[in-house]
């Protein structure tokens, strides 16, 4: 990987927690509606709706929560008392108040790199919550550039190569999401380094293996140091 000269960072689940919190909202959700639905039912009601609202929302806690509200109404067939709209709302911004945690080795990993790489973050979701979140994190200082995408595909990836002035083979990805972070980016003639979160949201999944002389998988975010630098100590899958 001797070519590289951008690196790329996903944000939630590879640089900071973040779909924990998520899981305890849904928990939440499923407590609200429980005297209409049983919780598995529920969450399920919930994911239906909040995948048919991607194209419309995008990705983030405002999708989310607009997402709880609709599955409320079709849960109760519109009938649902207002309080049940008041707990969603309620959860949404429990979320929004969450605290910044950064993950292991993840400051010392940017401070390592930092100076030898033009340092990306490349996230999705709502623009002011991932610029809350990168203000609160505190590593706004290590990036070069800050892409916050509606989505990730492969002319996403393709679009923010061009405008970073790179060529693919100069350009890696890191994230936790195989289906977001590494696929895209390989697709688009990049390198993709996974590193796997312990939750991932069901959205987020693939049924397939990847191989590929670009993909590598790491289990922490400081391990793609000795990769950078031809340190054959990595998993290739």
């Amino acid at each position: 990987m001797k070519n590289i000269k951008v690196i790329a960072f996903d944000a939630d689940d590879t640089l900071w927690v973040n779909e924990p919190y998520f899981r305890e909202a849904e928990d939440k959700f499923c407590e609200l509606v429980k005297d209409y639905l049983p919780k598995e039912e529920a969450n399920q009601e919930l994911f239906k709706t909040e995948i048919n609202n991607l194209p419309l929302y995008g990705y983030g806690v405002k999708g989310f929560t607009l997402s709880m509200i609709e599955a409320i109404m079709n849960i109760t067939d519109k009938k649902g008392p207002l309080h049940l709209v008041e707990g969603a709302l309620a959860i949404g911004r429990e979320i929004l108040g969450k605290p910044i945690e950064l993950l292991e080795n993840v400051e010392k990993t940017l401070k390592s790199l930092n100076g030898d790489y033009r340092l990306v973050m490349a996230t999705k979701g709502d623009l002011l919550d991932q610029e809350r979140k990168l203000l609160k994190s505190g590593l706004a200082r290590h990036f070069h550039h800050i892409e916050i995408m509606s989505n990730k595909n492969k002319e996403d990836f393709q679009k923010l190569i061009r405008h970073l002035d790179c060529a693919p083979d100069e350009f890696l990805m890191v994230g936790n999401s195989l289906r977001s972070d590494i696929l895209p980016v390989l697709q688009a003639g990049g390198s993709a380094v996974y590193v796997p979160y312990h939750i991932t949201w069901e959205h987020e999944k693939i049924d397939h293996h990847i191989e590929h002389d670009n993909f590598h998988q790491v289990d922490t975010i400081n391990e793609i140091i000795p990769l950078l630098k031809g340190e054959d100590c990595l998993s290739r899958n």
